[in-house]
């Protein structure tokens, strides 16, 4: 029955008129329209990957609340499901099969795990070896994550493990659906581009049961999916890398498109008045220092989470060269002298506010 108005079945009882022998013309009932108003629907209470996950949807007549929140759950489902197939902190993950066979014998992954090295690796192609997923290699030396330890690695620690970090270490065979690491040490990471994977895996989920209209965000990672039901693009905003947390500098309308930033505020730490981040340039070792973020706006969040690292690394003029190389690409960058660049797909679409926060 429709959504727009549903007129129940009447039945009428026709008897002719008398004085005219003709069956009289029955009143026709009139029936209010039943409208739909979509409801707002917000989960933001689940932690996955190591991040925040948040989603927002709107109901749909054929999905009420409940229904929603199902979904989302089934979202974040998917989510974990990744997580425990491409993380490292796991012994029996494929990631950590594949590290434990360095320079020993190839390791047969699924499907999922397979396309995703290989899009790392087509990515490292493009952007001069910036993007590399053996960066995990220095495991150990850099710590940011629950072993945060502000004391910087030695030059002479680094340039042990340097000759380890490569995308050209990693082997693909793909009729066998092998990952092979040629070399005792190499170890890889799918950190920079795993969560964009799995916040496209969401949004398929949510698509998949019937959503039109939402979003997925996982960190600095988010898809958008539809219009919000009055019509406007969802606003997605670009974070001032030296501002408060939560505070921005621009905002832009996104729409079945992604937006992932890669900034160096995160998981960072200050020493000798220098500050180091995670996102390590690995044609050297150190924490790259040619832009303090990245924002990329790319067709899914898989493309968007590894572009933004490697523009990062790039820095703004090698790093917009490789976006507007990239069809449906687009990009916002500070650069380390608090410079903003915008790509030339993000004119007239991005408003910024005011100025980032020029700071350390």
């Amino acid at each position: 029955m429709s959504w727009l108005a549903a007129a129940a079945a009447i039945s009428l009882s026709c008897h002719d008129d008398p004085s005219t022998g003709t069956s009289p013309v029955p009143a026709v009932p009139t029936v209010s329209p039943v409208t739909f108003s979509p409801q707002r629907i917000v989960d933001n209470d689940e932690h996955v990957m190591g991040t925040h996950l948040a989603m927002t949807a709107y109901t749909t007549p054929s999905l009420d609340a409940s229904q929603v929140r199902a979904a989302f759950d089934a979202a974040a489902a998917e989510i974990r499901r990744i997580e425990a197939v491409m993380t490292t902190w796991r012994a029996d993950s494929e990631l950590s099969r594949i590290n434990d066979a360095a320079g020993v014998a190839p390791v047969a992954v699924g499907k999922e795990t397979f396309d995703v090295i290989a899009t790392s690796v087509h990515t490292s192609e493009i952007s001069e070896g910036t993007f590399d997923i053996t960066f995990e290699s220095l495991h150990g030396l850099w710590k940011f994550d629950q072993d945060l330890d502000p004391h910087p690695p030695t030059d002479a620690q680094i340039k042990t493990k340097l000759p380890l970090l490569s995308y050209h270490h990693i082997h693909l065979d793909k009729p066998q659906r092998t990952v092979f690491l040629d070399t005792k040490g190499v170890r890889i990471s799918l950190g920079g581009i795993a969560k964009g994977y799995a916040v496209d895996r969401a949004a398929k989920v949510l698509e998949g049961l019937g959503l039109t209209a939402f979003f997925v965000q996982a960190g600095g990672d988010l898809y958008t999916r539809g219009n919000k039901p009055d019509g406007t693009q969802w606003q997605a905003g670009v974070r001032d890398p030296r501002g408060p947390d939560g505070s921005f500098f621009a905002m832009m309308g996104v729409s079945d498109h992604a937006f992932s930033t890669a900034g160096d505020y995160e998981r960072s730490y200050f020493a000798d008045g220098k500050r180091y981040h995670h996102i390590i340039d690995p044609r050297t070792g150190y924490p790259a220092t040619a832009s303090r973020s990245v924002t990329i706006w790319a067709p899914t969040a898989l493309q968007a989470d590894a572009l933004d690292d490697a523009v990062f690394i790039l820095g703004p003029e090698k790093g917009l060269a490789l976006v507007e190389s990239q069809d449906g690409v687009g990009a916002v960058i500070v650069d380390a002298h608090n410079k903003v660049w915008v790509s030339k797909r993000l004119e007239g679409k991005l408003d910024v506010v005011r100025a980032p926060t020029d700071a350390p």
